[in-house]
């Protein structure tokens, strides 16, 4: 089976820090790096957050320790005006943009928007209400699924396709809501139980690790979608930098991603036109070890097997031992074919 084109998403996040023109530099580093859309979030931050509510453990490394987590989210807020811009500029550079929607009336805003799918964050998958909204807006939706077991999945699987989404628009990706990841806290196998969990339904990957080897494992494991955070400097201050890809790394990523999707091929063992090419070179042909006389008996004494593989098959060994001579032979020879 022929591997289908796996869906690549640069995640720009909150790596913009507030600043539309590094929103647009970040956009550019995409179309360079060949993805196939960039992301970012979108959302109202005293509609996701309390006053009261702390950072998360990898947030208090960036922007002021001491803030909370509303403030550090009023900082990454684009209004629909500035976000509206960046929505012009991704189509004036000809690549797909869309963004995770965080509160219902940041969703609202992204539903009228052209986008060509909708994601839902790790952290809402046990969100109904906005489970709901994200049904209606009637796009194709990823869901990721970090911190999720298989029961949180099938709940926020069946509120969707109770809301009218179709089990065919969801793809599901594994995820570790740790940042970065640790390898041994990725388990990639678990996007082999998700599969065999949820039938009908796409299976993708979001990754938070350090490097290339991650998101290209996934992929040679069937991923339809890989989405990786990406920024401009890993040592900018921002709570997702840390976790990012730098643009070079980003088009090394795309680059062999692609290469692996060659790699994988249609499934079949069979020689590729260039094997057979030198197969007739290095494997072996029937050929006299001494001269052989018309009506001698071929054996053991008289034949061989050598380079190349032009004239009958070393595999026809059993077939020729035994038989007569049609000709005289010299040594290093090949054996005509005769009939059997």
């Amino acid at each position: 089976m022929i591997m289908r084109r796996t869906y690549i998403i640069a995640e720009a996040g909150v790596n913009h820090n507030g600043d539309l023109k590094l929103a647009k530099k970040l956009i550019d580093v995409a179309v360079a790096s060949g993805v196939d859309a960039v992301k970012f979030q979108f959302f109202k931050a005293d509609s996701l957050s309390t006053v009261a509510a702390a950072k998360v453990g990898y947030q208090k490394t960036s922007f002021d320790d001491s803030e909370s987590q509303q403030a550090m989210l009023a900082k990454l807020e684009f209004s629909e005006e500035v976000f509206s811009e960046l929505i012009s500029y991704s189509k004036d550079r000809r690549i797909a943009l869309f963004a995770t929607g965080f509160d219902v009336p940041s969703l609202d805003f992204l539903s009228r928007i052209s986008m060509p799918f909708t994601k839902i964050p790790s952290g809402e998958i046990d969100n109904v209400p906005l489970l709901r909204r994200y049904s209606d807006i009637g796009l194709p939706i990823l869901l990721s699924t970090g911190m999720a077991n298989l029961s949180d999945i099938e709940c926020s699987i069946n509120i969707l396709m109770k809301a009218g989404t179709q089990v065919s628009d969801i793809t599901l990706l594994h995820c570790t809501s740790e940042y970065p990841t640790p390898m041994a806290s990725v388990n990639l196998r678990a996007m082999q139980t998700l599969r065999a969990s949820f039938p009908g339904v796409s299976i993708g990957y979001s990754d938070h690790t350090l490097g290339l080897e991650i998101p290209v494992a996934a992929v040679a494991l069937g991923a339809s979608v890989i989405e990786k955070h990406f920024t401009l400097d890993r040592g900018m201050d921002g709570p997702d930098h840390a976790a990012s890809l730098e643009p070079g790394e980003l088009t090394d990523m795309v680059r062999s991603i692609r290469n692996v999707e060659l790699a994988m091929g249609h499934g079949w063992k069979s020689p590729t036109e260039q094997e057979l090419e030198t197969l007739k070179q290095v494997r072996r042909s029937i050929v006299a070890c001494d001269n052989i006389s018309k009506g001698e008996v071929l054996s053991e004494n008289n034949l061989t097997t050598k380079r190349p593989g032009t004239g009958v098959s070393a595999s026809a060994w059993d077939d020729y031992i035994g038989k007569v001579s049609n000709r005289d032979y010299s040594s290093d020879e090949q054996i005509d074919r005769i009939s059997l």
